[in-house]
């Protein structure tokens, strides 16, 4: 019997949507095994298609692995747009920003695993250009409004680097320092909540003094 996830998926295929569904057996295949353990046959397997189909729809791997990348930038720039409609301000709206990336990134593991890394993905990609930059484009619309509102010497493409960098590595760091947290007695903090609280120690050096 397959998995509920194997059978939705196969469900896809038979519905004319083998691409998403070979998107959704990768990104299982990831999560699990990390990228070192991708293999275009194992995503063949647990999509129930021959081997030959991942290569017929997305060429190779890295055409595969930047479809996964595209999607990525394409679920962040959905999440981005929507904290930022609600924000109040620009100091709110750096941090809702914030925590719309990092939520995106717990729920979504593989595709942030892969989204950055160019010995996977082909990051000339028109797509991946295309949608990186509207992904990218939240953040440095967000600093824009800071710089115009709190702090005009501010330098809005270092100022975009180092939030990217930030909310990139909670993602990564956040299970360690849950488990230490733990070690320590103390409660695990959600994800979105210290991706705010980051967000808002870094406009102490963002705005000026």
């Amino acid at each position: 019997m397959p998995t509920s996830a194997a059978a939705s998926r196969q469900a896809g295929y038979h519905h004319g949507d083998l691409p998403n569904a070979l998107k959704a057996a990768a990104a299982e295949v990831i999560t699990e095994k990390g990228p070192a353990g991708f293999s275009l046959r194992e995503v063949a397997r647990r999509a129930g298609v021959s081997h030959a189909a991942p290569a017929h729809h997305f060429g190779d791997t890295t055409g595969l692995l930047t479809a996964l990348a595209v999607d990525a930038f394409r679920l962040l720039d959905e999440a981005m747009t929507v904290a930022a409609a609600a924000a109040e301000g620009p100091a709110d709206r750096l941090a809702r920003v914030g925590r719309a990336y990092v939520e995106v990134g717990l729920t979504n593991p593989a595709h942030l695993d892969i989204v950055f890394r160019p010995d996977l993905v082909n990051t000339s990609d028109p797509d991946y250009s295309e949608w990186g930059e509207r992904a990218y484009g939240h953040l440095v619309d967000a600093l824009e409004a800071i710089k115009q509102e709190m702090n005009p010497d501010l330098d809005v493409d270092d100022a975009a680097r180092l939030c990217w960098s930030t909310v990139q590595g909670l993602i990564v760091l956040h299970p360690g320092m849950s488990s230490r947290d733990q070690r320590h007695g103390a409660g695990a903090e959600e994800i979105g909540d210290l991706a705010e609280r980051f967000c808002q120690l870094l406009l102490v050096g963002l705005v000026s003094r």
